[in-house]
C-alpha cells in the first residue's frame, strides 16, 4: 500500500520544510489544480474518489463541497475552515499531520479552497498543540515566500490568504457551527440548522468545515486520480485511514492503514496486542463518542458502513481499548465527566441531563448504586439521544454508555449488588 498521509513523516517527528517538501513532489497537485482545472473539476475528482469526511461524520467530501454557491453571483468572501481543534478523548491523528508535515494540511487547503472558489482560509487549531502551532507558523510564512499562497498563486490568477487561529479549548470547537461562533469571537454554541454553512457560515458567508486528515487526503486525489485513491482501500469506503490505539495495549499509537481494516488486524498487528496477562473487553472504535465494540465485532472491516452495522461509528477511527482489568463503569463515568463539563450549557438535555448520569455512575462507582439507577441511565440514553438536542455533544455522549449498560451490565449489577467497584483492592 503507499501511504497518502504519513510518506513524508520522519520518526521523529521533525516537520518536513518546504525545500524538503517539494522534493517529494508537493504542491504539484495544488500548481496542477489551479492552473489546469476549474473548481468544478476538483469538486469532482473528489466525488469520484469517495472521500469521506475523517472528523467523525463521514460525510462525502465533494457532496459537501458542491453546496457551496459558485459562479460571479455567489455571496463573497466565501471561506474554507480547517478544523484542528481535536478535542475528542482518545483521538490524536491529526497531531501527526500537523506537526509532522504542515506543508501537505496547507497544500489540500489551497486545493479545496479553490476547489469552492474560497479567497479566505483559516486552520482552527487546538490551544494545547504548541508544537504544531510552531510548525504551521513556519510552513505558512515559507508558503507565502514562495507565492503559493497569498495574490496570483502559481501564477494562476487565484487569490487565496490562509490563516492561523489558536483557539482557546473547548470540545464545542470541534462541532462545525460552534467552531464558527468561536472563531467570529463568540460563545462556542452551536447554531441553529437551517441555515447551513456551505451557504451562509463565517460572518453569514457560505463557508466548508473540513477535518484535518480528510484535507490531506486531497493532494494524493489530485495528482494520481481518484480511481487510484479508491483502489487504495479494503472497501468501498475510498483511500487510507489513519487508525490510532490507546489503552492498555503493547504499542499504542497511530498508522496509515487501508480503509476497512480490521479492529483485529490494527489491535493485535499494529498496536502489538494486550499487555501481558490482561485481555480484551471491548474498544471504542472512533473516539470518545462512539457505541463499544466487543469480541464479536473483531474481524469486521473498520470503514463507515460495517462499523455502522455493528451498532456503533467508525468516528475518527481511533480505538480506546478497554481491559479485564479496568472497571467499565470508572471508565464510562471518566467520559461522562468530561462530557459534562464540556456541555455549551445551551440545550437543557444536555445542561441538565449529564450532570445527572455523571452522578448516578459516580454513586454506582463508589457502592452507592441503587437497581433503579440502571432505569435512569437507559432513560437517559434515549431522552438525550438523536434529535431531542440541540447538537450532536449529548447523544454521542449516550453511545459509549448506551453500550456499556448492554455489553457489560453484569458488572454494572456487581458494582450495585456488592456495593463497592469489584475493581478496587
Amino acid at each position: 500500500m503507499e501511504n497518502v498521509l504519513t510518506k513524508n513523516i520522519r520518526p521523529d517527528q521533525r516537520p518536513v520544510s518546504l525545500k524538503e517538501y517539494e522534493e517529494a513532489g508537493g504542491y504539484q497537485a495544488a500548481r496542477d489544480a489551479v492552473k489546469k482545472k476549474t473548481p468544478k473539476e476538483v469538486q469532482e475528482e473528489v466525488k469520484k474518489s469517495n472521500l469521506k469526511g475523517r472528523g467523525g461524520a463521514g460525510f462525502p467530501t465533494g457532496v459537501k463541497w458542491g453546496f457551496v454557491p459558485l459562479g460571479d453571483d455567489a455571496p463573497r468572501p466565501k471561506y474554507l475552515v480547517a478544523n484542528a481543534d481535536e478535542m475528542e478523548p482518545g483521538t490524536f491523528k491529526d497531531r501527526v499531520l500537523l506537526e509532522g508535515d504542515p506543508h501537505l494540511l496547507i497544500e489540500g487547503m489551497i486545493i479545496s479552497a479553490f476547489a469552492i472558489d474560497a479567497e479566505v482560509s483559516y486552520i482552527f487549531l487546538r490551544w494545547a498543540y504548541k508544537k504544531a502551532e510552531a510548525a504551521i507558523e513556519k510552513a505558512l510564512a515559507e508558503a507565502y515566500e514562495a507565492g503559493y499562497l497569498g495574490k496570483n498563486i502559481f501564477g494562476s490568477g487565484y487569490n487565496l490568504d490562509m490563516f492561523l487561529h489558536t483557539s482557546v479549548g473547548r470540545y464545542m470547537c470541534g462541532e462545525e457551527t460552534g467552531l464558527l461562533n468561536a472563531l467570529e469571537g463568540k460563545r462556542a454554541t452551536p447554531r441553529a440548522k437551517p441555515p447551513f454553512p456551505q451557504t451562509s457560515g463565517l460572518f453569514g458567508k457560505p463557508t466548508i468545515v473540513n477535518n484535518v486528515e480528510t484535507l490531506c487526503s486531497v493532494p494524493s486525489i489530485i495528482a494520481k486520480g481518484a480511481d487510484w485513491y479508491r483502489k487504495l482501500s479494503a472497501t468501498e469506503d475510498g483511500g487510507t485511514k489513519l487508525y490510532g490505539v490507546s489503552g492498555r495495549v503493547n504499542k499504542p499509537g497511530v498508522w496509515e492503514l487501508p480503509m476497512g481494516t480490521t479492529m483485529r488486524e490494527i489491535i493485535e498487528e499494529h498496536a502489538g496486542g494486550m499487555r501481558n496477562g490482561l485481555r480484551f473487553k471491548g474498544a471504542l472504535p472512533g473516539g470518545a463518542s462512539t457505541d463499544f465494540l466487543v469480541n464479536e465485532h473483531m474481524d469486521i472491516p473498520m470503514d463507515y458502513a460495517n462499523v455502522s452495522n455493528a451498532g456503533s461509528r467508525l468516528g475518527t477511527g481511533t480505538l480506546i481499548v478497554l481491559d479485564d482489568q479496568t472497571c467499565p463503569v470508572g471508565f464510562v463515568l471518566n467520559l461522562e465527566r468530561f462530557f459534562a463539563r464540556e456541555s455549551c450549557g445551551w440545550c437543557t438535555p444536555c445542561r441538565d441531563g449529564l450532570p445527572w448520569v455523571e452522578r448516578i455512575l459516580e454513586s454506582i462507582e463508589q457502592g452507592d448504586g441503587r437497581n433503579e439507577d440502571l432505569d435512569l441511565l437507559n432513560m437517559h440514553t434515549k431522552y438525550l439521544g438523536p434529535g431531542l438536542t440541540f447538537c450532536a455533544l449529548a447523544p454521542g455522549a449516550m453511545e459509549p454508555l448506551q453500550s456499556a449498560l448492554k455489553y457489560f451490565a453484569e458488572d454494572f449489577e456487581r458494582h450495585i449488588k456488592e456495593k463497592r467497584c469489584p475493581w478496587r483492592h
